[in-house]
């Protein structure tokens, strides 16, 4: 697909992400667009419902060319929110601490890449999930990773970065009691029993695991693994072996593909998160949206890996 001629591109910000509250790549990718002559509205955001509602509005508006979302997962999964559905293409900005969706699509901090993928014109379709009628983009967690996200969420104040998540993954290692949950991917239960697990459309998770590492954001499936798990030696168990990426041989694991899934449990609250913000309380209804949005990627390039986003965390580019 092409961009509409004579159009403006739609410049949604959100001046909270990540580290600072200026970013310098958001800020030379803007002045690139003008010096090629294109009508650039900003857009600086209040809200995460509110980057949902401008996307929106771009979304539905003839003249709107392209809508660039600069910010971390949470406004990155508004905005797609907004647009999904429409014709309306999306370029990404990481501006958070993570950035999820942007490391999987081949994004990384120079801005010669945005250049170069502007200017290129290779579009994928991204597929998202839908989770009790709420969009997911990257990745859905239940269990411990949901309970250090509402751990570092009630912390949180103003801008962050990866140190702060030290505290409240510490504490959910020690204090989490591995909840009992009942697991059905396409109609068939494949788990009943005390488990983590994660879904979602991206191969890469925090600092580059690959927890679901045959995920393909375009593939209109979601990827689903099932970490079974009661004990906290069970988890360090686990976390070494998905750092060296043999979880999913492991008979204590599920890995599968799948259209829908269904997350219950009878017993106390199990926490969930969704992109790296407090998700929804159990029954979990997920379903996967294939082809909901187009996104403008850098054509031919590859996930970050661990390697990468450490040295990235480091400060080296």
């Amino acid at each position: 697909m092409k961009l509409r001629e004579n159009g403006y591109i739609a410049y949604i910000v959100n001046p909270k992400s990540g580290a600072s509250s200026t970013t310098l790549l958001a800020h030379q990718f803007k002045d690139f667009l003008e010096e090629e002559n294109w009508r650039v509205e900003l857009y600086l955001t209040k809200s995460l419902n509110d980057a949902q509602r401008i996307a929106h509005r771009a979304a539905v508006d003839f003249d709107c060319s392209l809508v660039v979302a600069c910010g971390g997962d949470g406004t990155i999964r508004e905005v797609i929110q907004g647009l999904e559905g429409s014709d309306t293409p999306l370029m990404i900005i990481p501006g958070g601490t993570e950035n999820l969706l942007a490391n999987e699509l081949g994004y990384d901090e120079h801005i010669e890449t945005y250049r170069k993928a502007f200017t290129g014109g290779f579009f994928r379709e991204l597929d998202i999930g839908m989770v009790n009628s709420k969009c997911f983009t990257s990745v859905l967690g239940v269990g411990i990773d949901g309970e250090i996200v509402r751990r570092f969420s009630e912390k949180r104040n103003g801008h962050i970065s990866h140190i702060d998540y030290f505290w409240p993954i510490w504490r959910s290692i020690w204090a989490h009691r591995f909840p009992k949950i009942l697991i059905e991917a396409d109609g068939k239960e494949i788990y009943c029993g005390r488990a983590m697990a994660y879904v979602g459309n991206i191969s890469r998770y925090a600092i580059g695991l690959e927890i679901l590492s045959k995920a393909n954001y375009s593939d209109g499936l979601l990827d689903l693994c099932v970490y079974k798990c009661n004990t906290r030696l069970r988890l360090f168990k686990h976390a070494i072996l998905t750092l060296l990426k043999l979880h999913r041989d492991s008979s204590d694991v599920i890995y599968c593909q799948c259209k829908k899934i269904r997350v219950l449990s009878k017993k106390g609250e199990v926490l969930t998160q969704i992109d790296g913000d407090p998700g929804p309380s159990l029954p979990l209804e997920i379903e996967v949206v294939p082809n909901a949005v187009h996104v403008l990627v850098p054509e031919g390039a590859k996930p970050a890996g661990i390697r990468t986003r450490l040295r990235r965390m480091m400060g080296f580019h």
